[in-house]
Formats: structure tokens, C-alpha cells, sequence
């Protein structure tokens, strides 16, 4: 299990460096190219919606055909997107790096289910380590959350056309994740569905109150922090800050959402998976806090850095929480409807930030996450008094 779990991680490891220098260029990359800088953030639309169209499909063939299969389908597509992304940018296209960001969305939606991979394996060889399991994969963001943004500040000039060169980088480490692939040794889809049981139709699990509240939590989490996190280039261009200090930003609000999955997953086993999630929206609550204080480089570096954190309890608390949920059969469209869920708030989040930021201005974006962090709180408490009421509804198991 401990070699599988490492190979997970560092697939996740590559997965959020080809995240985390998208993250850093797409905003930036789309200014350049956009007539209106309203249409900057339309490449990081692109790559979300390619995510939330892929999220089903690729869910149904890791069904039939594995996770290998997947992650390796996955991989060449990152390829394939990544060629065509430098070809825009030396073409002058903003149409085609909207296309190519879209093909790369393919690479993260079969790369979103990485976590999932974990709790299967930790769930086949030692099932009270799937939080941990879960916990300690997302921790190769850490890797990417560095790698990524480094990559981009000496990429991003190498060859004539900016940011050509950074997308050709993502090359390499699509080949790596690849190879990585090939290593994997999950239980194979048959034999896991002939173990599984009847399952029930979507609508019917969807009905569990732990499955809602673990679904909504994910897709508001990673809207919220998409919103603010797509913004963040674009508001310190504005504010005059240089990209190396916006690269510095994104890259410790990586490592904010990735460095907790060393303890977050103990964390859950010790205070319960409801605790962590609420924690995770105050802290996203402490993020809009600092970001309204001001707009020197160490009020982006501290919110972002708080943002992260928070997504992370949020997010890792809500896989872990949709896990006690389903039963095995039905595992694959629940994580696929979750994605798909999480993909399509992040389309209208990555493709309204940039128009929100400069008609409305950095504080005011801000304050519009407020609602929907405290739907998030809202739910967890909701569902934590609801299962201090009825002790046998909605156990949930870590």
C-alpha cells in the first residue's frame, strides 16, 4: 500500500505543478492576448471547463477500464494541450490557448480523483488510514506549489512569444506522470464491482444528507478559493506589484493548501470530519479579513496563504465526508458527480472573477465570497446537529 500511496503522491505532485503554473500564467497569458481585459481570465475558464465536461466520462472510464488507463489517457492529454498552448501563444491566438487550456482540463479531471485512488487503496489494505490516506496525497501539491510557480518566472521569457515557453515545460512533467502511470497496481474495476453489491441510482444517494453537504462543501471551497485565487495575479498587476511577487504569492498559496495534508487527515480522525470542515471556512473567513486591510505584497502572501489552509480543511474534510456515503459499487459516479459539481462552480468563479476584480474592484470581490463561505458553515452545522439528534443517522466513519 505504502508504494502505491507514494505513487499517488507524486502524480499529485505533477498534477499541481501543471496546476499551479497554469494557475500562475493563464490570467496574465489571457491579458496579453484579450482586445478586453475583461475576457484575461477566459484560458483559466477554458482549462476549468474542460475539467467539468471531462468529469463524468472520465469517471465512467475508470470504470470500465481502471484507473491506469485513466491517468494515462490523462497524462497525453496534458501533452497534447500543452503543445497546443504554445502554439497560441506564438500565434497571438486567444481563441486557440482557450482550446488548449480546454484539452488540459482533461488531464485534471481524471488527475481530481487521485484522492479517491488513496481512499481505495487505504480502504483495500488498511481502511482506518483512508483519511490519511486521502490527507497525505494531496500533500504532492506542496511539491507543485513550488515547482509550478518557479517554473513559470524564468519559463515565461525563453522564447520570444511570453509564456510560450512556460507552457512547453508542462511537457515534461505530463511525460513524468505518464511513466508514473504505468506503475500503478489498484484493484481492477471488474473485480471491485463484483464485490461491491446492487447500487443505488444517483438521485437516491444524493437523498443522504452526508453526501449533499460533503458535495456542496467541495464545489463552494474550491469556488471560493478559485475566485480569489484567479484574481490575485491580476489585482497585484493592477497594484503594481512585478510578477516575480505574484509568483511568490501563488506559490505559498499552494503550499498553504497542500503543506496541512500532513496533519490534516489525524486532525479529522481526532476532532471528526464536521469540526474540520468549519474550521476551514473561519480560516477562509480570516482570508477576507486580511485581503480587506489592505493591498501590500504581505497582505496577498498572509490571505492566500490562510485561503489555502482553509481549502484545505474544507476539501479533504468533504472527500472524506462523501466517502462514509456510498457504498463501493456506486463510487465512481458519486466522486464523478462531485467533480463535475466542483468543476461547474469553478467555471463561473474562474469566468467572473477577472470581470468582478476590474469593474468592482479587489475588496469587493472579496466581500462576495462571504455568502457562500457561510453556506458552507451553514451546512456543517446544520448536519452536525442533525446527527447529535438522531445518533444513527448519518454516521460518519473516518
Amino acid at each position: 500500500m505504502r508504494f502505491q500511496i507514494g505513487l499517488l503522491t507524486l502524480m499529485q505532485a505533477l498534477l499541481l505543478t501543471n496546476n499551479a503554473t497554469l494557475i500562475a500564467v493563464n490570467g496574465l497569458a489571457g491579458l496579453q492576448l484579450a482586445d478586453n481585459k475583461l475576457f484575461a481570465t477566459f484560458p483559466v475558464t477554458g482549462y476549468v471547463l474542460g475539467g467539468a465536461v471531462w468529469a463524468m466520462p472520465a469517471a465512467a472510464f475508470m470504470r470500465r477500464y481502471g484507473r491506469r488507463a485513466g491517468y494515462t489517457v490523462g497524462s497525453l492529454a496534458a501533452i497534447a494541450g500543452a503543445v497546443l498552448a504554445w502554439h497560441a501563444m506564438t500565434i497571438g491566438s486567444l481563441a486557440l490557448l482557450c482550446a488548449a487550456t480546454f484539452v488540459c482540463g482533461l488531464y485534471n479531471a481524471f488527475g481530481a480523483s487521485l484522492r479517491f485512488a488513496a481512499a481505495d487503496a487505504a480502504e483495500t489494505w488498511r481502511p482506518g488510514f483512508r483519511a490519511r490516506a486521502i490527507s497525505l496525497v494531496l500533500t504532492g501539491g506542496i511539491a507543485g506549489g513550488v515547482i509550478g510557480p518557479e517554473v513559470s518566472k524564468w519559463s515565461r521569457e525563453w522564447l520570444p512569444a511570453q509564456f510560450a515557453g512556460t507552457y512547453l515545460t508542462l511537457i515534461g512533467f505530463a511525460l513524468a506522470s505518464l511513466l508514473l502511470a504505468q506503475l500503478l497496481r489498484l484493484e481492477a474495476p471488474r473485480l471491485a464491482a463484483a464485490a461491491a453489491g446492487p447500487a443505488r441510482a444517483l438521485a437516491e444517494i444524493l437523498r443522504e444528507p452526508a453526501c449533499w453537504v460533503a458535495i456542496l462543501c467541495a464545489a463552494l471551497a474550491y469556488g471560493v478559493m478559485n475566485l480569489l485565487m484567479v484574481a490575485t495575479p491580476l489585482a497585484m498587476e493592477v497594484c503594481s506589484h512585478p510578477y516575480p511577487a505574484a509568483a511568490l504569492v501563488i506559490e505559498w498559496h499552494v503550499i498553504g493548501m497542500f503543506a496541512p495534508g500532513f496533519f490534516t487527515g489525524s486532525l479529522i480522525g481526532r476532532f471528526g470530519v464536521l469540526p474540520v470542515i468549519a474550521a476551514g471556512c473561519l480560516l477562509m473567513l480570516g482570508c477576507v479579513a486580511i485581503a480587506l486591510s489592505g493591498v501590500e505584497l504581505m497582505h496577498f502572501v498572509s490571505a492566500l496563504i490562510l485561503l489555502g489552509i482553509g481549502w484545505n480543511f474544507m476539501y479533504t474534510g468533504a472527500t472524506t465526508l462523501l466517502t462514509s456515503a456510498y457504498r463501493p459499487g456506486e463510487k465512481n459516479k458519486v466522486q464523478g458527480f462531485m467533480d463535475l459539481c466542483v468543476f461547474t462552480v469553478m467555471i463561473t468563479s474562474s469566468a467572473s472573477s477577472g470581470a468582478l476584480l476590474f469593474v468592482n474592484g479587489w475588496s469587493i470581490l472579496n466581500l462576495l465570497s462571504l455568502p457562500f463561505v457561510l453556506a458552507a458553515l451553514g451546512a456543517v452545522a446544520w448536519l452536525a446537529r442533525r446527527n447529535s439528534r438522531t445518533p444513527g443517522a448519518g454516521t460518519i466513519v473516518v
